[in-house]
């Protein structure tokens, strides 16, 4: 049987660490206090029997031996490099099997998103959630070898990281790979997200 690998990244919750944009608006403790619990209520709705669910961590020492994830799920250093590198890493040191690696600031996102995403593999090498800022909220191959090459040829290394160009650059990125495209959904930046999008999923590059 194929294995089907989720990875989820995750940094230590501490001020000033995580989600800085929303810690501008409501404060440093406030932002990593909501990164704890969403990444909590995440972790939670995307378990699921179809796939193994792995944690991604930063700082790696510190991230490894934190006690605010679940100890049952299997964690792994993000190591070092820009966001690109780190992702297209974990992807490719993944069991053999279809890969999908998220961010955990997404609210909103569960099971069935997922399901989709790999589903969306099966006719791909590679899937991407487009995000509504022009980002991206989920990057999926369909075998860990696929981003093993991908890295190897520096494939994000022009990435316009948090900006409305990061989506199209991963894309022209990934070429001759071929891409499809999972769920559209919005993500959560600042404080006016908190209120309009909480409902729904988003985040990631």
């Amino acid at each position: 049987m194929v294995t089907r690998t989720l990875i989820v990244m995750v940094k230590v919750p501490r001020p000033g660490r995580v989600k800085t944009r929303l810690g501008a608006g409501i404060g440093m403790t406030a932002a990593a206090w909501w990164f704890r619990h969403q990444a909590a209520r995440l972790l939670r709705r995307v378990a699921d029997p179809r796939w193994q669910v792995v944690l991604a961590v930063s700082p790696d020492g510190e991230g490894m031996a934190a006690r605010c994830w679940p100890v049952s799920i299997r964690r792994r250093p993000q190591g070092r490099g820009h966001l690109g590198t780190r992702m297209l890493r974990q992807i490719a040191g993944a069991a053999p099997g279809p890969v999908c690696l998220v961010g955990a600031d997404i609210p909103g996102l569960d099971r069935s998103h997922i399901a989709r995403a790999f589903d969306a593999l099966r006719g791909a090498d590679a899937v991407l959630g487009p995000a509504e800022d022009g980002g991206y909220w989920l990057i999926g191959m369909r075998h860990p070898a696929l981003a093993g090459r991908a890295l190897r040829a520096g494939a994000l290394d022009r990435v316009r990281w948090s900006t409305s160009h990061a989506l199209a650059d991963t894309v022209a990125g990934l070429r001759p790979l071929r891409v499809r495209f999972a769920d559209h959904l919005a993500d959560v930046d600042t404080p006016a997200d908190l209120g309009t999008r909480t409902g729904q999923a988003g985040g990631g590059a």
